[in-house]
C-alpha cells in the first residue's frame, strides 16, 4: 500500500497539472548598440502573460512570462548588443524567468502581441540614433481627454508620427517623454479633467528637444500607452480598488498575531505601460470581503488513507513552497479532488484535520489549532509585559493651525494605560508621556490633523439687463368753414343767412405749435380730433399743415406727432468675501432712505435699507469642492414709483440656496426673466373703425420692456495646497 501511494506520488509531483501543455519560449534575441538594444522573446503562446521590474538601479531587467516553460537544454540569447552583456533563462513555480545584465542603468519600453513580447531598452546617457534623427520634426496640435467605459482616454494629436518613452518616479504621477516634438500654438498647455474622472489634470512643457506630458492620475489607476498612426493614446482604466476619491490613512495598527496571508513574492511593475498587459500571476491574497482567493496551479488528487506528511510534501512540491510540520502533526487523509488549486486544497486538508498554518514568504510552518492559539495568547502576554516594562518617554509636541485643547481628547485615544497628555495653551503644546511606540502614533495623528484651515474666496456676479421700447404715433386735425356776408358769401336764405362750422376739441393746454408759421399757438385750436404722441423737448417730433382761402372762408388745420423710445441697461454687481471653512460670513453695500411714519407719538422718520448683501457658510470637501449655503440679496429704490408721499418702492431680488462647486469653477445659482408687452389704441367712436381712413381717427401706443437677472457663483480655495495635502 505504502509502494503505491509513494508511486502515486511521484507520478502527481512530476505532472500536477492536468490541462493541455503550458506555452513555450523559443529563443531570445539581443540586437542594439552601446546605448540601446532590443530584446525579441519569442515562443508558442498567442498573446503572452507578462511583467517587467528592474533591480540594482535599473541595471538588470527582469522579465516573468507567467505558465511558460523552456526547451530541453534551456536556450541562449541570440544576436549580440554590448549594452547587454549576459542574458539567463531559468524557470520558476509561475512560469519563465529572463533576467538581463547591463552595463549601465536604462529605462525600457515593452509591448506584447502574438507570439512575441518585444522590449526596447534604452540608457539615459544620450538619445538613440532614430530619436536625434526626429528632433523638430512634429508639432502637437491639440491634447483632449476622453471618457469612455469607465475608462479614461489622453488623445496627443500630432503633424508626423513619434516615438515616446515613459517614466514614472515615486511619489510622482505619470509622465511621458515625446523626443522631437514641439508644442504648437493652439496646443493646450493644461488640461484638466471632469469631475470624477481617472485623469484630474494635464500638464504640458518643453525641455530641451523634447515634449514632457505629466498626468494627475487618481490612486490606483493603471494606463497604458500606444501609437495609432499620428496619434498617441493614453489610456487609464481603475485598478483593484481605485477610487477618485481621497483615500483614508492608516496612522497606527496594532500587531496582528493572526495567520499571515500567503503572499508569493510577485512581479513588479514600474512603468504604466507595461501595467497594462500584465495578467494573472499566481498570487495568493486576502480577498476583500474576508475570504481567499485561490490563484495556484490547478492539480488532481485521488489518495485513500494516505499518510498526511506525503500529502504536504506532495503539495509543497506543486507549488513550490517549504512546509515545516510540527512532532504532534499526524494522521492519515482520503481525499479525491479534480482540477482544484493547491493553496485551495491545502486550505481544505489542514481544516479537515484541525490544523493550521503560519507562512512568512514561502515558508509555511503547520501545527495544531491549539497550539497555534496557544503561541497567539502567550504573544499577547509578551506584549502586554513589553508595554509595562517599556521605558516612558515625554515628548513637546507643537500644534500650529489647530488648538492643543481641542486635539488632546483625539490624543488620549492613541495613549496606553501608563501614557498622559496635557496642554500648555499660552504656547498651544501638548505635553505627552507614554512609551516610544505610542509617542510616534501621537505625534503622527498631530501631524496629520494639525493642518491649515481652508480659506475660501466666494466670488458672486449679479448681471441685470434690461430693455425697453415705446413707440407712439398720434394725428390731430381741425379747422373753420365760415359762409357770412362779411366774408362775402352768404346763404342768400333768410334764416341761416350766415353759417359758421370749426373743430371743437380744444383747450388751454392744447398745443398747436407748429400749424402757423407766424405764430406758435392758435387760439383756440379748433381740433375735431384730438389725438397727439406724447412730444416735447428731446422727445419725438411732429408736423403741422395748415390750408385756408383767401378770404379765410375755410380753414383746414393738420398736425401728425409721433415719438419712439429704445433703450438699454446692463448692471453688474460682484461682492466677493474671503472666509475660513465652516465659518459664516457676509458682505452689504447699499442706502438708507428715510420715510415719514405717523404713529401716537406724532410722525417720525423711519429707515428702510435698500442694499446688496452677500450671506455664505462654506464646507471645503475632501476631494476639493466646495459645498456652501448661500443667500445673495439685491435690493435697490425705485423713484419711478413712489407713494402718494413720494417715497421709493423697493426693487428686491433674492436667491438662497445650497449647492456643490467644485473649486475654481463657476455655477449659474439662479435667474429670472421678464418681459411686458402692450398694445394702446385710442380712437374716434365708428370713425377710427373705418378701413384704411380710420388711422385719421385713432392714436396708436406700443410698448415692450425686458428684464432678465442672473446669479453666478465662484468659489476658490486660497490654500489648497497647505490645507488639503495628498
Amino acid at each position: 500500500m505504502r509502494t503505491a501511494c509513494a508511486f502515486i506520488i511521484t507520478l502527481l509531483a512530476l505532472a500536477p497539472v492536468a490541462s493541455a501543455d503550458p506555452p513555450s519560449i523559443r529563443r531570445v534575441g539581443v540586437r542594439g548598440s552601446d546605448n540601446h538594444a532590443e530584446i525579441a522573446i519569442r515562443g508558442s503562446f498567442a498573446t503572452p502573460a507578462y511583467a517587467v521590474r528592474t533591480r540594482d538601479e535599473g541595471r538588470v531587467v527582469v522579465i516573468d512570462v507567467a505558465e511558460a516553460s523552456l526547451p530541453e537544454g534551456g536556450i541562449s540569447a541570440e544576436g549580440l548588443a554590448p549594452l547587454v552583456s549576459r542574458t539567463v533563462a531559468s524557470t520558476t513555480a509561475r512560469g519563465v524567468r529572463i533576467e538581463l545584465d547591463l552595463t549601465r542603468a536604462v529605462r525600457y519600453r515593452a509591448r506584447a502581441r502574438s507570439g512575441g513580447i518585444f522590449i526596447r531598452l534604452e540608457s539615459g546617457e544620450e538619445r538613440s540614433a532614430p530619436e536625434a534623427a526626429t528632433a523638430e520634426s512634429a508639432t502637437i496640435s491639440s491634447v483632449t481627454i476622453e471618457r469612455r467605459n469607465g475608462r479614461d482616454r489622453l488623445v496627443i494629436e500630432m503633424d508626423e508620427s513619434l516615438e515616446f518613452r515613459m517614466r514614472r518616479a515615486a511619489g510622482e504621477g505619470a509622465r511621458m517623454d515625446i523626443p522631437g516634438a514641439r508644442m504648437g500654438a493652439r496646443a493646450p498647455r493644461t488640461v484638466r479633467g471632469q469631475d470624477g474622472s481617472l485623469i484630474r489634470s494635464v500638464r504640458l512643457r518643453s525641455e530641451d528637444d523634447r515634449t514632457v506630458v505629466e498626468v494627475d492620475h487618481a490612486d490606483g489607476a493603471e494606463g497604458t500607452a500606444i501609437r495609432a498612426g499620428n496619434r498617441i493614446v493614453w489610456m487609464f482604466s481603475p485598478g483593484e480598488g481605485a477610487s477618485t476619491r481621497p483615500r483614508s490613512r492608516t496612522i497606527a495598527r496594532e500587531d496582528a498575531y493572526d495567520d499571515i496571508d500567503p503572499v508569493v513574492d510577485g512581479v513588479t511593475v514600474e512603468t504604466a505601460d507595461v501595467a497594462g498587459f500584465v495578467s494573472d500571476v499566481p498570487l495568493q491574497v486576502r480577498a476583500a470581503r474576508g475570504g481567499r482567493r485561490y490563484s495556484g496551479r490547478r492539480v488532481d488528487l485521488d489518495f485513500k488513507d494516505a499518510d498526511i506528511h506525503n500529502i504536504l510534501r506532495l503539495l509543497a512540491d506543486v507549488g513550490g513552497v517549504n512546509i515545516v510540520t510540527a512532532d504532534d502533526v499526524s494522521g492519515q487523509v482520503t481525499i479525491r479532488m479534480r482540477n482544484v488549486p493547491w493553496d485551495q486544497a491545502l486550505d481544505v486538508i489542514l481544516q479537515a484535520k484541525g490544523l493550521g498554518m503560519v507562512r512568512r514568504g514561502n515558508l509555511i510552518r503547520v501545527a495544531p489549532l491549539e497550539t497555534l492559539e496557544k503561541e497567539r495568547e502567550a504573544a499577547i502576554a509578551r506584549q502586554k509585559q513589553q508595554e509595562q516594562l517599556a521605558p516612558l518617554e515625554t515628548r513637546l509636541v507643537p500644534v500650529s493651525y489647530a488648538s492643543a485643547t481641542d486635539l488632546s481628547p483625539r490624543v488620549q485615544e492613541l495613549l496606553s494605560d501608563r501614557g498622559s497628555v496635557s496642554v500648555d495653551e499660552r504656547t498651544n503644546v501638548m505635553i505627552v508621556r507614554d512609551i516610544v511606540d505610542q509617542l510616534d502614533d501621537i505625534e503622527e495623528l498631530v501631524r496629520t490633523l494639525d493642518t491649515q484651515t481652508p480659506q475660501v474666496l466666494i466670488e458672486a456676479r449679479i448681471v441685470e439687463a434690461t430693455s425697453n421700447y415705446e413707440r407712439d404715433v398720434g394725428i390731430q386735425w381741425g379747422g373753420d368753414v365760415v359762409m357770412s356776408s362779411a366774408n362775402g358769401n352768404p346763404t342768400g336764405l333768410v334764416f341761416p343767412s350766415n353759417v359758421g362750422l370749426a373743430g371743437g376739441n380744444y383747450s388751454s393746454t392744447s398745443n398747436t405749435s407748429g400749424l402757423s408759421p407766424f405764430t406758435q399757438s392758435v387760439q383756440p385750436a379748433n381740433y375735431a380730433v384730438n389725438l397727439p404722441a406724447i412730444t416735447g423737448d428731446g422727445q419725438g417730433g411732429a408736423i403741422g399743415l395748415s390750408l385756408g382761402s383767401v378770404g379765410g372762408n375755410v380753414n383746414v388745420n393738420v398736425r401728425l406727432s409721433a415719438a419712439e423710445s429704445n433703450g438699454t441697461v446692463r448692471i453688474i454687481s460682484s461682492p466677493r468675501i474671503l472666509t475660513l471653512d465652516n465659518h459664516e460670513a457676509h458682505i452689504a453695500q447699499g442706502t438708507l432712505i428715510p420715510y415719514s411714519q405717523v404713529s401716537a407719538q406724532g410722525v417720525n422718520t423711519a429707515f428702510q435699507e435698500a442694499k446688496l448683501e452677500l450671506r455664505v457658510r462654506p464646507h471645503v470637501t475632501a476631494d476639493g469642492s466646495v459645498s456652501m449655503h448661500v443667500a445673495i440679496t439685491r435690493d435697490e429704490p425705485d423713484f419711478n414709483r413712489t407713494s402718494t408721499r413720494g417715497d421709493p418702492t423697493i426693487l428686491k431680488r433674492e436667491a438662497e440656496t445650497d449647492l456643490l462647486i467644485p473649486d475654481g469653477n463657476t455655477a449659474v445659482i439662479g435667474g429670472i426673466y421678464t418681459r411686458n408687452t402692450g398694445r394702446q389704441v385710442n380712437s374716434v367712436p365708428f370713425f377710427g373703425d373705418i378701413p384704411v381712413l380710420g388711422v385719421l381717427f385713432q392714436r396708436r401706443r406700443v410698448t415692450d420692456a425686458r428684464n432678465e437677472l442672473l446669479i453666478f457663483l465662484t468659489p476658490r480655495i486660497v490654500n489648497r495646497a497647505e490645507a488639503l495635502p495628498q
